[in-house]
């Protein structure tokens, strides 16, 4: 399941919106889609996520921080971040069964979280990105390798990638890798997303 391309949904940034784009990455037959919004209300988030659940009928639906609406939606799975609610609280909430993936920025982060029992992890940023306002440093292809050595899990990378770079990131041994400002500000995502999909075969 963890190999291609990861879509993250960016509303603010989207041309068409998030149920255009996710119904584009489920006809790519993308593995994962993760629903990520910072902004919204837990109303409207709840209402958004149900709607884009039910069109990842093949797609392993994702949310971003939020475990009360992943909860909601019957999500199949949570993605963390270091300053989120710790890994061992989110996996007694969503249940063994389900998908945790954890954002990690050093060697030592992705160790810790492969030893508690994460599914993945988001390796992030790897290049400068303006998608994520509190995303941090830039990593580089070089952590990337140096957390391959060191840990099993899939890896996913994220953060500034498109096509002058994403050959350096796989051959760097991302498993997947997520573009975001690449693919969904243009006219036709679908076309986006089986470029990058491609690489990968």
């Amino acid at each position: 399941m963890y190999k291609g391309y990861y879509f993250i949904t960016d509303s603010a940034l989207s041309r068409h919106g998030n149920v255009f784009d996710v119904k584009a990455a489920v006809e790519c037959e993308v593995k994962i889609v993760q629903y990520r919004n910072k902004t919204g209300n837990a109303r409207d988030m709840y209402l958004e996520a149900a709607e884009l659940k039910k069109l990842c009928w093949n797609t392993k639906f994702i949310v971003n921080d939020r475990i009360d609406i992943a909860l909601a939606v019957e999500a199949d799975g949570i993605h963390i971040g270091q300053d989120d609610i710790p890994y061992s609280v989110a996996r007694k909430l969503i249940g063994k069964n389900k998908i945790v993936g954890v954002t990690v920025h050093s060697i030592e982060e992705a160790v810790q979280a492969e030893k508690s029992g994460a599914d993945y992890i988001g390796v992030s940023p790897v290049y400068g990105t303006a998608t994520k306002k509190d995303a941090g440093k830039p990593a580089g292809t070089k952590l990337i390798i140096e957390i391959k050595k060191v840990v099993k899990i899939p890896l996913v990378a994220i953060g500034g990638i498109n096509f002058d770079n994403v050959k350096d990131v796989i051959s760097a041994g991302a498993d997947m890798v997520c573009s975001i400002s690449a693919v969904i500000i243009k006219e036709d995502v679908k076309s986006e997303i089986l470029k990058f999909k491609e690489l990968f075969k």
